[in-house]
């Protein structure tokens, strides 16, 4: 790579065409005017001043010493940026970030190519920016992302309610409850401040108003037409997200224009992620933004369309600093070749189909409500007790059936399928499946899972309610994995009912009646591959370091009530206070969640996420205190939010937001 000159705009405006100012930074390669660069373009609600400040200052500068620009933008109602946020990958958002590309072309400096990249929402409104074909945009790095919004996001999951919907509901009202700096915009700040907090949405109670997979959740969900995507992609994720499954469905869907790279990773840029190993992201994004927003032959189109790290026996633990495995790499990536399993007599899981006109096995089945509290987080942004940990006590509240010690390694890449017959006494029920890595020690590691409600068997646009006490058959597609079992490891199918607190449970516990005569799991073989090396990063600390003002605190637990039968589980993060030593802002947010569920009582569930967030400078405080919360009833989601703000000791406002909101056959 160049090492060129550079200079930084800690804040540029750009007016849009409705006048509103979006705050903008632009790292800028010196000498733009006279000799044109392309640029990367960022569009994130997550504060380009104090929120995504690290992770932009150690990537931004290595892209403008290439000679490429970065801008990073704030959407409306965030940072420093006028107005108030609309929700989540709206239309505005999105004809906004199109204005953007185009005023980006634009400038003097711009050579008229632009790529855009980003993380999660960044990912996500990348790949659906590109959808509406935007001239001057070129390509795109979309890094734990999803091609439908409905069932690889934090919302739902197969008709199921991820509670992941609070938090993160929680999470963006106290985001966008936060102020913008004064010493961006003035004495405007209190003024804009306020707008924000007294028109901010709660997400949630819009996303409730859509629990199946309707138009709403269609928009921006690339997978509705994939033959209309007109750039290449460049979709990375990693194994230890939410979002490990998009990038291989992206060069399914997307074909010669997608390539695909999963690594060991937890909901983070590969260049600072764990579990080990990272990869040089840096190397990797400057050729792809060589090769098509300079039209640089440099090979970056002719990588393999799928590299990924294939875990070899990975353990639990509670941090993982590392995960053994090896590299691959398909040149082209084409449906795998399934090994398949069956329940023999004996109730092993053996090589084989299951047989025909088998007489049924059944088996009832009803978990411990509380029975997931092993699975960790949906995303994962630690590699610690929000991954998750050794699956025995999950495996304790549910259906296991396992093969024989292996008596080779067998290699796996892709999305298992698993089809049974099953039966229930209620309209609705949920099932969650686990493979599990079964070590010699008994030492249990989830490779992957996934989960139905039973009212969604037939699609998630039109659940229906189970025939009562009638057998189904159900086909249930698990997250993709990439993974070694070795020999002398047992590979278990681990199914129940429950998967909370991941998973809100339905109004009704009525159990499930499982024919395993019946079952058949298929297993997507790794097949022709090469082991390949994935350089990684030279400098194994890239972030910036800040002036700590008082340090970070994580803890995470389960308490269990046993005279009352009740189980909570306890989640609580403090960032620290950190100032910016070039702008003197220090910033501190701190989470504390709260879940709890009665033995036997689903409608007991309840879960509460509070949030504080605080700015501050020499004679300058600003906290916002937000909390929200879920409950249910046998016909009604109930939610709650409030939102209190204080400038010093004083506050300054206040405001509830407060719903019911039918279940829709969840």
């Amino acid at each position: 790579m160049t090492s060129r000159a550079f200079t930084v705009v800690e804040n540029q405006w750009i007016t849009l065409a409705d006048g509103t100012r979006l705050a903008a930074r632009i790292w800028m390669p010196e000498g733009a005017n006279g000799d044109p660069v392309p640029a990367v373009f960022e569009f994130l609600p997550y504060r380009k001043r104090d929120g995504t400040s690290p992770r932009d200052e150690s990537t931004y500068p290595v892209f403008a010493a290439a000679g490429i620009a970065g801008v990073r933008v704030d959407i409306r109602g965030s940072g420093e940026s006028d107005g108030v946020i609309d929700g989540e990958y709206t239309q505005l958002e999105l004809a906004n970030a199109c204005e953007l590309i185009a005023w980006i072309a634009e400038q003097p400096w711009s050579n008229g190519s632009v790529g855009m990249m980003g993380i999660s929402w960044g990912g996500f409104n990348c790949l659906q920016v590109a959808a509406l074909g935007p001239p001057a945009l070129k390509a795109v790095i979309s890094i734990a992302s999803t091609v439908d919004r409905y069932n690889d996001d934090i919302h739902y999951k197969n008709g199921t309610h991820l509670s992941a919907q609070l938090s993160w509901a929680a999470t963006m009202l106290a985001y966008q409850s936060r102020a913008p700096d004064p010493e961006i915009v003035g004495e405007r700040w209190k003024a804009m401040w306020l707008e924000r907090l007294e028109n901010e949405p709660f997400f949630l109670e819009e996303w409730l108003q859509h629990q199946r997979r309707d138009a709403f959740w269609k928009h921006g969900s690339i997978s509705e037409d994939f033959a209309g995507f007109p750039v290449p992609a460049l979709v990375i994720a990693g194994w230890a997200d939410g979002y490990r499954s998009t990038p291989l469905k992206a060069v399914e869907g997307l074909g010669d224009r997608a390539k695909a790279l999963v690594g060991p990773w937890i909901h983070k840029y590969p260049h600072f992620a764990w579990p080990k190993p990272r990869m040089d992201f840096h190397a990797e994004a400057v050729a792809w933004w060589n090769r098509w927003l300079r039209g640089e032959e440099n090979g970056a189109d002719k990588t393999p369309q799928v590299r990924a790290y294939i875990q070899d026996a990975a353990r639990p633990a509670l941090r993982r600093e590392a995960d053994p495995g090896f590299w691959i790499a398909k040149d082209r990536w084409e449906e795998p070749d399934m090994a398949t399993f069956y329940v023999e007599q004996y109730g092993a899981l053996a090589p084989g189909m299951p047989i025909a006109g088998a007489s049924g096995h059944d088996r009832f089945l009803k978990s411990p409500l509380d029975t997931g509290i092993m699975a960790g987080e949906w995303f994962t942004l630690k590699p610690d007790a929000e991954m998750a940990l050794d699956q025995r006590p999950d495996d304790a509240g549910s259906l296991v059936v396992e093969t024989a010690p292996l008596a080779e390694a067998e290699d796996f890449l892709g999305q298992p399928v698993l089809e049974l017959d099953v039966a229930t006494e209620a309209d609705i029920a949920n099932l969650c499946a686990r493979l599990v890595d079964v070590h010699p020690d008994g030492t249990a590691t989830r490779v992957t899972f996934g989960v139905v409600n039973l009212a969604h068997r037939d699609g998630n646009a039109a659940p229906q309610a189970m025939p009562r006490g009638r057998k189904v058959r159900i086909r249930l597609v698990l997250d993709a994995m990439g993974y070694r079992f070795r020999a002398g490891h047992r590979i278990r199918l681990s199914l129940s009912t429950s998967y909370w607190p991941m998973v809100l449970p339905p109004p009704v516990d009525a159990g499930v009646t499982v024919d395993l005569a019946s079952l058949g799991l298929a297993l997507p073989k790794l097949g022709a591959h090469r082991v390949v090396s994935i350089p990684e990063p030279e400098n194994p600390d890239p972030l910036p370091k800040y002036t700590q003002l008082a340090p970070a605190e994580t803890a995470r637990g389960v308490e269990r009530d046993l005279t009352n039968g009740l189980t909570e589980y306890t989640i609580y993060e403090d960032t620290g206070l950190y100032e910016h030593p070039a702008t003197g802002l220090a910033t501190r947010q701190v989470r504390d969640e709260l879940w709890s569920i009665a033995e036997n009582d689903p409608l007991s569930m309840t879960g509460t996420a509070a949030w504080t967030c605080d700015m501050q400078r020499p004679g300058w405080f600003v906290r916002t205190v937000s909390t929200a919360t879920i409950a249910c009833t046998a016909t009604d989601w109930l939610i709650s939010a409030t939102v209190r703000a204080f400038e010093g000791e004083a506050q300054v406002f206040e405001k509830t937001f407060e719903k019911a909101v039918p279940r829709d056959f969840m």
